[in-house]
């Protein structure tokens, strides 16, 4: 206890730090203050409870926006146009060699790749207004949510309000990266998630404090939850170091290189998103089984997590795009050419194509592992509601939302450690280092 108090007065003493954490808050709180603005024309009284967006993509987009998708709010669509553009305009730097080129660049190139990715954002968000504005106008026709004399503007004024609130959603989570703490647009998708712990924790509790008997499974819960948390951690940072010497140079009367260092591949380098590919995909067959629902009860199936089948087809879909979104992103060739351009080799292999077919060949045994683990992990929620654990609260037992909290904290102390480090203190712990998903992705040169 006092060498946590003694490390909370080290980060309040730097007055940096000190300034970015509260930078951070105050634009994590103007952000929960504006899932809670209606939008305009809407009486929040009439809001029918849920609207209607439970499972499936929209499930996914209303855990993003912290609520505001159900709560019909000016920040509705949250951050997912821009992470789409993101992804978007990831995947065209790998596939179309124009944006390869571009993204060699260096800074300026990487500044006109961002500007495209904010335009990009701006069409899809049009795009989205433009559906998320029908979607809850069939929901607020039954309960008269909508204020009559407004409908004729509704459809205008709230495509304009959801545009500008998601493009203000991405400029807060730009702020916070350059003069805040951590990843501004992690961050806002972490707080979204987090605002449903409280509530799904209580609902929990009561839930078995009603029953005799049941406060011990539920502190059983509680600490199966932390040892998943623990599992997270490891796959989050797990990575396979393949040692690298570097040349000896002489320059003048001074030696160069020589140095022995290791590339790390990590374990899990698809991060996150193919379980946010695998539940977009799975959606989709649901949409048509809403046609027929006598012929389509096995695809509606797919939208319980705690079905068996959902579960087995989730799973292999998720190691499948695993597999895929690794091989997009993870040039091997790419990491060979670098290390013979600064004379380091991997020792007992030629440099070149030798160098790059054993570092695909190694990624492809570690990816396989940890293409089942994290698969395993996006099913987990369902395998704790089969146990009895209510729908809210098992969301946290793994899949999108934990990967996502454990990730966006480790980076975040990862870059407070960094501060108190370089001010000669302690780190936030007596042993080892914090490394977020940047620190142990990055190639050690």
């Amino acid at each position: 206890m006092k060498k946590l108090i003694q490390t909370l007065k080290n980060i309040w003493s730097i007055e940096e730090l000190k300034s970015k954490i509260l930078f951070t808050l105050m634009m994590i709180g103007i952000y929960i203050i504006g899932t809670k603005i209606v939008l305009p024309g809407i009486d929040p009284s009439r809001i029918k409870d849920g609207g209607g967006a439970g499972s499936g993509i929209l499930g996914l987009i209303n855990t993003f926006s912290g609520g505001a998708f159900n709560q019909q709010s000016i920040f509705a669509l949250g951050i997912m146009p821009y992470i789409s553009a993101s992804i978007f305009m990831q995947l065209m730097t790998v596939l179309v060699p124009s944006f390869q080129k571009l993204n060699k660049e260096g800074e300026s190139g990487r500044k006109k790749i961002n500007q495209y990715t904010r335009y990009l954002t701006v069409a899809v968000t049009l795009l989205q207004a433009s559906a998320y504005v029908t979607y809850i106008n069939s929901l607020n026709a039954s309960n008269d949510a909508m204020v009559a004399g407004f409908r004729p503007y509704f459809w205008i004024t709230s495509v304009f309000v959801l545009t500008a609130g998601t493009l203000f959603v991405m400029w807060m989570g730009e702020r916070i990266t350059d003069k805040g703490l951590g990843n501004g647009t992690s961050l806002i998708i972490m707080i979204g998630i987090l605002h449903r712990l409280p509530q799904s924790f209580a609902e929990e509790l009561t839930n078995k404090s009603v029953r005799n008997g049941q406060i011990l499974v539920f502190i059983i819960e509680i600490a199966i939850l932390i040892a998943i948390i623990m599992g997270c951690i490891l796959l989050i940072q797990g990575v396979r170091k393949v040692p690298v010497n570097y040349a000896k140079q002489i320059v003048g009367n001074r030696q160069f290189g020589g140095a022995r260092q290791f590339l790390p591949l990590k374990v899990n380098s698809a991060g996150v998103m193919p379980i946010i590919f695998a539940q977009a995909i799975i959606f989709i067959p649901t949409i048509f089984a809403n046609f027929n629902p006598e012929k389509g009860k096995f695809l509606m199936a797919l939208n319980d997590h705690s079905n068996f089948w959902y579960m087995l087809i989730y799973a292999i879909v998720v190691i499948g795009f695993t597999f895929l979104y690794t091989a997009l992103i993870f040039n091997p060739k790419q990491i060979a050419d670098n290390l013979k351009q600064n004379n380091g080799f991997i020792p007992g292999v030629k440099p070149g194509q030798p160098t790059a077919d054993y570092i695909g060949s190694i990624m492809d045994k570690i990816t396989l592992p940890g293409a089942i683990l994290l698969a395993f992990v996006g099913i987990l929620p369902g395998i704790a509601q089969r146990f009895g654990v209510t729908q809210g609260f098992s969301s946290f037992f793994g899949g999108t939302s934990l990967l996502i909290m454990v990730g966006v904290i480790l980076d975040t102390l990862q870059q407070i450690e960094t501060q108190l480090l370089m001010r000669q203190y302690d780190g936030l712990m007596k042993s080892g280092r914090i490394q977020g998903r940047q620190t142990a992705s990055a190639v050690q040169m």
